[in-house]
């Protein structure tokens, strides 16, 4: 038994890794081109129905249990990450000139283009924040030097990624101020990865600083219901 649940584990680590690294090239068009990147957004969609049926027992609990602060922002955020990834296949399809074409202009061009620009930087924000809020409890047990070492490095990295964000117009494409993106093709490959490898770990520091303030509250509440008083 134990022997399954370890192999389920390792499963799920590794689609989730994929889907990290499908997601980073996804948002860099300039490096894909036109092709690949609607050949990687359907292998996304497909990896993504698997991620989906291997976590359905989280799906099945949704209705059940109470809810405390860190699940409901786990709720949140899990829901709002599906039905923002979900528009964004939809529209990317809409527009497809090559994976399948068949589907082409089923949603009118215009507003298939502003929802898809929007809904994908919507993906990749509330994806990085999914990530944060699974660091929690992966780092749980760096004590020490350890745990220092990583808080200085992610909020360092995640200094340098929230600056990316507000430099790229990010904020422009999510709030529909903007029907195309504009991308830098004169940039290094490697680099345009690595900077939105630094944009997402910033998400993730708002989804990692989101689960510390909501656990925090949840201890302080439990703590106050038990007599205790904190200090």
């Amino acid at each position: 038994m134990k022997a399954k649940i370890k192999k389920n584990t390792i499963i799920k680590r590794v689609v989730d890794a994929v889907l990290t690294a499908l997601l980073l090239f996804l948002m860099a068009y300039q490096v894909t081109g036109d092709v690949i990147h609607e050949w990687l957004g359907i292998g996304m969609t497909l990896l993504l129905i698997v991620h989906h049926l291997l976590n359905r027992k989280w799906y099945g609990s949704v209705f059940k249990g109470k809810y405390n602060p860190y699940r409901i922002v786990m709720t949140s955020v899990n829901t709002l990450l599906f039905v923002s990834i979900a528009l964004t296949a939809i529209t990317g399809m809409a527009m497809s000139g090559h994976a399948v074409p068949f589907l082409y202009g089923f949603i009118g061009m215009m507003t298939a283009r502003s929802l898809h620009l929007a809904m994908s930087y919507w993906s990749f924000i509330f994806m990085g924040i999914h990530i944060g809020l699974h660091i929690k409890t992966a780092v749980a047990k760096l004590k020490g030097k350890q745990l220092l070492v990583f808080r200085i490095s992610f909020t360092a990295v995640s200094g340098v990624g929230c600056w990316l964000l507000l430099k790229s117009g990010i904020v422009n494409y999510i709030f529909f101020k903007s029907h195309f993106a504009f991308l830098d093709y004169t940039k290094a490959k490697w680099l345009v990865i690595i900077e939105n490898l630094a944009m997402l770990i910033f998400c993730a520091f708002v989804g990692f600083t989101s689960a510390e303030l909501s656990q925090k509250r949840r201890l302080t509440k439990t703590n106050q219901n038990n007599g205790i008083e904190e200090k």
